[in-house]
């Protein structure tokens, strides 16, 4: 917390160590379509640390991953359990997609797409780390802490205007996309998903310790 001239406790964001630039969040290298066709929880370990960004009417909104959830193959909590539908058709679609999907009526949730083709597979993007675009975000979500604007999956989307228009969008594509360049992480966590009522044992929730930005620490 730091203290403005007239008193008044502000939260301050941290720029992450080595994040890329402004003008690289346009240029820099993305993740390829193979780096998500591989185990999903690999994927979902792996996706920390990386930079996702949204190109929203002509700005770039960006945050670093912080927290993940992966939803495999043979998992009973995932969408994708009682085969494909026209809900989850993505989820079966090529590796690198988005699935972006409405939960409890009113709050959109995004994913990217994992494994082959066919099999149904995805990583729940929970929670970021503003980076980029920060006066959009806090309009997005109508003043709440920095803390709190992407801290969690439905925040997340509403933060960055993500929403049932960017099912599907390729994530090496312009509208979302995650890059290559990684900022440094030195430990993973992991425990269990939240919020499911099957397979609750499974320790596929993955997020780095001691973030301000994960959505339960």
């Amino acid at each position: 917390m730091t203290r403005t001239q007239e008193g008044r406790s502000e939260e301050r964001v941290c720029r992450p160590a080595h994040a890329p630039g402004l003008p690289s969040l346009r240029t820099a290298a993305r993740l390829p379509a193979a780096f998500y066709e591989r185990e999903t929880t690999t994927v979902a370990r792996e996706l920390l640390g990386r930079i996702l960004v949204r190109r929203l009417e002509g700005e770039l909104l960006a945050g670093v991953i912080v927290e993940t959830e992966a939803y495999g193959p043979d998992d009973p909590a995932s969408h994708a359990w009682r085969g494909e539908t026209r809900r989850n058709a993505v989820m079966f679609g090529p590796p690198g997609r988005l699935y972006v999907y409405l939960t409890y009526g009113m709050h959109w949730c995004m994913n990217a797409v994992t494994g082959p083709p066919g099999i149904g597979e995805a990583v729940l993007i929970r929670a970021l780390e503003p980076l980029a675009g920060l006066e959009a975000m806090r309009r997005n979500r109508g003043g709440v802490p920095d803390r709190l604007l992407c801290s969690g999956p439905a925040r997340a989307c509403q933060a960055l205007g993500i929403t049932g228009a960017e099912n599907g969008a390729d994530l090496a594509g312009d509208a979302v996309y995650i890059l290559e360049e990684r900022v440094p992480v030195e430990r993973v966590a992991a425990g269990p998903r939240i919020g499911i009522r099957h397979a609750v044992e499974r320790p596929w929730r993955f997020h780095i310790p001691g973030s301000p930005h994960v959505s339960r620490r």
